[in-house]
């Protein structure tokens, strides 16, 4: 000890210690023994300002046991140390990189990824044998030109900076196989990406892209390419031509049509929701053999063409909320399919309620009209009660025989007495006011309490919940979406066998604490709201939540409690602007983002 003294009071080898004006918490040496013999550095959520010189020294400087022990044991042997290949620095409190790091040429990985970066050091172009470099979660404006040097990159992960341009020349990284570019400010894309064909993920999502240069069909490594969340208006017809493309996302765009894809003999899934579509042609679909997920909620769809049954490796087919007014039964004839969403239609020859029983029992009602019908499936259904309940005001056939009381997309601002008088006697399970202007949950609906299970007043002014509605007692399902809703009344405790609630496109600031006491919800759809906070002790005590969409709220943290929550198959967190779990834990699916949550509890 006498010897580690004087070394730090006046030994001049002892440059490499930190000194005690040097600014943030020191760097134990133990941590920089254990790396000389193993060749990696943690230094992660350290809340490091700035990187010790003697991080930058460490297969340089004499290390401090020289000076201390002579007698050396085979574990000691510093002589026989290690050159540093991996170090990482993340979730610290870095504003710049030293130009030091070129002093670490046999790194392979460097992650600085969650600091406050602002710039990237001229030198990292020095360490040849980099193989990852991740920079995300900072505040960079920019990419040294001297980066493109590094020819063995196979990783480099930019996103969530804020980038608004990328070197021209970006195309030098031949060897890139996964670069994510996501959550920047990018309008355009270099044309030398082309040359970045062993690239196999892509990620442009949350940008401000118009287009894509059809260069980029010349990368024939590519697998997964997102598009998400940008400007995008079209889609080169190249891009159709690439044969490697597996996963192809192009959702919340501008996209009025979507490519013929000829050659993506290999696409698996494409999302291309939320957009501006209005056709679908059986061009676009024919060639994709091996599709078995297609996405296209929220577009302006109005028919879907028979040849959507040559895709029998179909798993997932989503088309909620669009213009059809009719389906090709042979649907009910592929194979795979697993999962049919459908709300959200103007569905003429489908009933709503069949549409809540499930894809099965969809599929089997499907596969009976092709028995039952000798008309092709896209011919006009005859116009009966039920298709036009607009035309004769009262739809006493939908009363009595559907159970079903129907007064929707009538912009009307309340719902007229005559409505309810109808009624009499007769016992009402559904009740649909949806696509109105009603400022208020009518009041009479609490004539219907002994009957009524399923209650839908989305897309209305409604801005808050009469308890009228409370005393539904029987209510299962309650659909309020796109309303403007900022809390929930404590009555709404009495609704003990309400399974599913929609309450996205409200105006929520907080999660309605009610809800935790209604135990036997299922599924809650909160998503885009202002969310702040959950409480996962809550929760918890929900046995039977299986599904909870807080998709696009303002969750800073999700609590690692959540993970907890065993009993949820469906948690969606995607849109917020919590910085972990990433999004790659994300796109793992539920039971991976559980488990992450579980690893993260104290």
């Amino acid at each position: 000890m006498a010897a580690a003294r004087r070394a730090r009071a006046g030994d001049p080898r002892a440059g490499f210690r930190q000194p005690a004006a040097e600014p943030g918490p020191a760097v134990p040496q133990g941590l920089i023994r254990a790396a000389r013999k193993s060749g990696q550095l943690n230094l992660s959520g350290r809340s490091l300002s700035e990187v010790p010189q003697h991080v930058w020294r460490i297969n340089l400087d004499t290390p401090e046991e020289a000076h201390q022990n002579l007698s050396f044991g085979a574990a000691d042997r510093w002589w026989e140390q290690t050159d540093l290949t991996k170090l990482i620095l993340a979730s610290n409190k870095l504003q710049c990189l030293s130009e030091d790091v070129k002093l670490l040429p046999a790194l392979t990985v460097l992650d600085v990824h969650d600091n406050q970066l602002t710039s990237l050091p001229s030198a990292l172009g020095q360490l040849e044998n980099l193989q990852k470099l991740d920079v995300s979660h900072n505040k960079l404006k920019s990419i040294p030109e001297e980066l493109l040097q590094l020819s063995h990159l196979k990783s480099l992960l930019l996103h969530h900076n804020e980038l608004s341009h990328l070197p021209d020349g970006f195309g030098q990284l031949v060897n890139l196989e996964e670069l994510d570019l996501s959550n920047n400010h990018l309008t355009d894309i270099p044309t030398s990406f082309a040359l970045l064909i062993n690239l196999v993920r892509l990620n442009l999502a949350c940008n401000q892209l118009k287009n894509l240069p059809a260069d980029i069909s010349a990368m024939k490594s590519l697998r997964q390419l997102d598009c998400t969340k940008n400007y995008l208006e079209t889609v080169p017809s190249k891009l159709a031509t690439m044969a490697s493309l597996e996963q192809l996302y192009l959702r919340k765009n501008k996209l009025r049509s979507l490519p013929d894809f000829p050659s993506c003999k290999l696409l698996k899934e494409l999302h291309a929701g939320e957009n501006q579509i209005e056709i679908l042609n059986a061009e676009n679909l024919k060639h994709l053999n091996s599709l078995s997920v297609l996405e296209l909620r929220d577009n302006k769809i109005k028919s879907v063409p028979d040849e959507i049954t040559l895709l029998q490796k179909l798993e997932r087919l989503d088309l909620a909320n669009n213009d059809i007014s009719r389906l090709p039964y042979t649907l009910g004839n592929l194979p795979q399919l697993k999962f049919l969403a459908l709300e959200g239609n103007p569905l003429r020859t489908i009933r709503r309620d069949l549409l809540q029983k499930g894809t099965q029992e969809l599929l089997k009602y499907l596969r009976s009209k092709i028995q039952d019908d000798g008309t092709s499936p896209n011919e006009e259904p005859p116009v009966t009660a039920m298709t036009l309940p607009s035309e004769s005001r009262i739809n006493m056939h939908a009363i009595t025989s559907l159970k079903l009381l129907e007064y929707s997309e009538k912009q009307a601002a309340v719902i007229p007495d005559d409505m309810f008088n109808a009624v009499k006697s007769n016992p009402v399970a559904t009740v649909n006011f949806s696509k109105n202007q009603l400022k208020e949950v009518p009041p009479r609906i609490v004539e219907l309490k002994d009957s009524v299970c399923d209650v839908n007043l989305g897309f209305n002014k409604i801005s808050s919940i009469s308890l009228e509605l409370c005393m539904l007692h029987k209510l299962t399902h309650l659909d309020i979406r796109n309303n403007f809703l900022t809390s929930l009344p404590e009555e709404m405790e009495a609704l003990t066998r309400l399974q599913t609630i929609n309450l996205s496109f409200n105006r929520f600031k907080v999660f309605p604490s009610v809800l935790y006491h209604i135990l036997a919800l299922e599924t809650i759809l909160l998503s885009n709201n202002q969310v702040g906070s959950v409480d996962p002790l809550q929760l918890k005590k929900m046995e039977k939540l299986g599904t909870l969409d807080l998709q696009n709220n303002d969750l800073l943290q999700v609590p690692p409690e959540l993970g907890n929550c065993e009993t949820l198959r469906t948690l969606l967190l995607e849109g917020n602007p919590f910085r972990t779990p990433r999004a790659a834990v994300l796109a793992k699916g539920t039971a991976a983002v559980l488990e992450y949550l579980r690893s993260r509890i104290p």
